[in-house]
């Protein structure tokens, strides 16, 4: 899969204006898995109603569907490294988008939920091997200074999915027709894989295949002239240390590359803990709860991912000049005060219009809070404090764990809302997003405009995990 990738054409763009905007637009494309990653989201969460009452489908079945893209995105995600590390992150980035293709076409004509969470099985190995080769990719093309806001550009991709399912479905909602729904993913899913057929390789990843030549001429494309493309070749290869370990090898003999593996999962964990995708998936279901109309929940749920797409955003422009920990912080104390909102109005009923106008409000400040930190910023956190040698393994481990994470969580929440009750549900996401800030205040290193060869060096140097970008 070496000539997936257009990358003999490289040498064409010389100029140093082309050579930036062109590592700019090849960062974009490869973003756009995360596109396809919110899609699936806002589609799911819009058609589930619709396929529950053609199948009679219990809350048990309805879970299984929406998590049935779980268990292929983690295992996706547990093959991506290895497909990462054979064929290139652009290999693994094709794949996916072959696979994507494949599972909208099932489940736009599935005859039952079986089939349908088949269908949804191939869309979840599409985004596992997506999610983890996406962001690897963009940090490894991009200059420090915009290596936060390139990698947060796949957050914005997924939050612009999210809001595009969530329009469709509305438009489509009246309708019923949620074969409809499914099959509105099959164009920008056949343009992600025509986008990443034009993707060069990495350079790193063309460094360790011992393809000196083909990473010089790629990283002329991607940086500003000829020198600043050959001092950082030079700070890549003196990265790359000659050593037998790597992946489980290093993880196994190495406490240093453990104790980031470990932070890349518990992140992951956190993610998923803030709420985001139970909120996401049954959005519809949380307003019915508070007594909006079936076709007002979905209108309202529109909205919610209008702002989450806005304010991911802002996180774009806020990252490289605020930093990783500020924005996480302010995250993490937005979404705790609004959860604890919305499960107190659930608590007291949210019947009278000005109760569930406060709801929307608490609601829409929660996804304003995830989509400027925890969101974006725990990808971005992911794949820059791997070292190069654990890389694949590191970052792999972590999407294992989101995954895993997301599907517990997207399985039992209907079961979690009809034990502890809607309100509290929301009132121990709360309280998540709480024990997130500390864990940020403990443990996150700020790695803004901080080099990943520097990251590697302090934290092999034994430095602690919060002090590896000073």
């Amino acid at each position: 899969m070496d000539g997936v990738a257009a990358t003999e054409s490289v040498d064409t763009l010389s100029s140093p204006q082309r050579s930036t905007k062109r590592a700019t637009v090849l960062g974009i494309f490869a973003a756009l898995a995360g596109l396809l990653f919110g899609l699936d989201t806002g589609v799911v969460s819009g058609a589930l109603p619709f396929v529950a009452k053609e199948f009679h489908a219990s809350d048990v079945l309805q879970g299984w569907i929406v998590s049935s893209m779980m268990i292929g995105a983690m295992t996706g995600s547990l093959v991506a490294g290895r497909i990462s590390t054979r064929f290139g992150r652009t290999g693994a980035m094709v794949s996916a988008a072959v696979l994507y293709v494949s599972g909208v076409l099932i489940c736009t004509f599935a005859p039952d939920p079986y089939v349908l969470m088949g269908g949804r099985v191939f869309i979840g190995l599409a985004i596992g091997l997506g999610a983890f080769a996406a962001p690897l990719y963009i940090s490894e093309i991009t200059v420090e200074s915009a290596r936060g806001s390139m990698i947060s550009v796949y957050q914005l991709m997924v939050s612009f999915g999210i809001f595009l399912g969530f329009l469709s479905d509305s438009v489509l909602a009246g309708s019923g027709r949620w074969h409809w729904m499914f099959g509105a993913m099959l164009i920008p899913s056949v343009l992600f894989l025509i986008f990443t057929l034009t993707l060069p390789h990495s350079p790193r990843w063309l460094l360790m295949q011992g393809k000196h030549d083909h990473a010089r001429r790629v990283l002329r494309v991607l940086r500003s002239d000829d020198e600043v493309a050959e001092a950082e070749l030079r700070d890549i290869q003196s990265g790359m240390v000659h050593n037998s370990d790597s992946g489980l090898g290093l993880f196994r003999s190495n406490a240093n590359f453990r104790r980031t593996v470990f932070l890349g999962m518990l992140l992951q964990i956190m993610q998923q803990l803030t709420g985001i995708n139970a909120l996401l998936y049954y959005a519809p279901r949380v307003f019915e709860a508070a007594h909006f109309g079936a076709n007002a929940a979905v209108w309202v749920t529109t909205l919610v991912g209008l702002v989450n797409m806005a304010l991911t955003g802002v996180a774009i422009a806020c990252v490289d000049k605020w930093g990783r920990r500020p924005l996480l912080l302010l995250s993490c104390s937005l979404a705790m005060i609004a959860m604890l909102g919305v499960g107190i109005l659930l608590l007291t009923g949210a019947s009278s219009f000005p109760a569930q106008v406060a709801l929307c409000g608490f609601v829409l400040l929660f996804v304003a809070g995830f989509a400027i930190g925890e969101g974006p910023l725990v990808w971005t956190l992911c794949s820059e404090f791997q070292p190069s040698r654990g890389r694949d393994f590191g970052i792999g481990c972590s999407t294992v764990t989101n995954w895993a994470a997301n599907w517990v969580i997207s399985s039992t929440f209907p079961l979690i809302m009809a034990g502890l009750g809607t309100s509290w549900t929301f009132i121990m996401f709360a309280g998540f997003n709480a024990l997130f800030a500390v864990i940020t205040m403990t443990l996150v290193p700020e790695t803004k405009g901080v080099a990943l060869e520097t990251l590697e060096k302090n934290l092999f140097a034994g430095k602690s995990l919060r002090n590896i970008g000073q």
